[in-house]
């Protein structure tokens, strides 16, 4: 019988590199939070600190540190892309991590199917103006497509008023009742169909790839 022990990887795609202070990761902590209580195992990678090769193949060559950040993946039961918003929009990263996963999307788990299968799916996103159900609803959409399981309310995020002004930890946004209650609400769907698809993963029969 299968563990029901979690892992939960968390990919920040904010445009910062470490040390420097991250919105996306303030937000991205508050979930963590509920995972600790649970004892659901966290890391998170912000994609900045790392030499990622824009490029559709799991491995793109000398340099490319992707390789590591994908086997991460593929040991983990619950996946989170967090982004900022820019024009509107989920960042740069975030496109390049979707495409990315993508690249492995073909590749085959021991028992036929998509080797995303029985992964669960998320997002979060911070900005100080519009964008986070769009931005939202492109990376859910990509992840379901490439395998993985989207629960309800599997996205959780924080905007201040439109334009410029203060973001996440400026504005105090975890003291945003919609914002915390989404993030407590997206963290238990998560863990909940993690444990079930790691107990009950989904069935060869029908969806093998040939």
């Amino acid at each position: 019988m299968p563990s029901t022990e979690l892992k939960a990887l968390i990919i920040n795609c904010t445009l910062k590199k470490s040390p420097d202070t991250s919105n996306t990761d303030a937000l991205i902590n508050e979930v963590i939070k509920h995972f600790d209580k649970e004892g659901v195992s966290s890391e998170i990678i912000r994609l900045a600190d790392y030499n990622v090769a824009h490029a559709m193949v799991i491995d793109a060559g000398e340099g490319d540190e992707w390789p590591k950040i994908y086997e991460k993946l593929l040991d983990a039961d619950i996946l989170i892309i967090g982004t900022p918003i820019w024009m509107g929009e989920k960042s740069s990263y975030a496109t390049k991590v979707i495409e990315r996963i993508y690249a492995g999307s073909s590749e085959t788990n021991e028992k036929g199917q998509y080797i995303y299968y029985n992964r669960i799916g998320g997002a979060i996103v911070t900005g100080n103006e519009d964008g986070a159900k769009d931005s939202a609803k492109s990376i859910l959409y990509a992840l379901s497509h490439m395998g993985f399981i989207v629960p309800p309310n599997a996205d959780t995020y924080w905007v201040g008023p439109a334009g410029p002004g203060p973001s996440f930890i400026e504005a105090d946004g975890n003291q945003n009742d919609f914002t915390m209650q989404h993030a407590k609400i997206m963290a238990y769907n998560l863990i909940h169909f993690a444990r079930n698809f790691k107990m009950h993963p989904i069935p060869a029969e029908g969806n093998l790839i040939e």
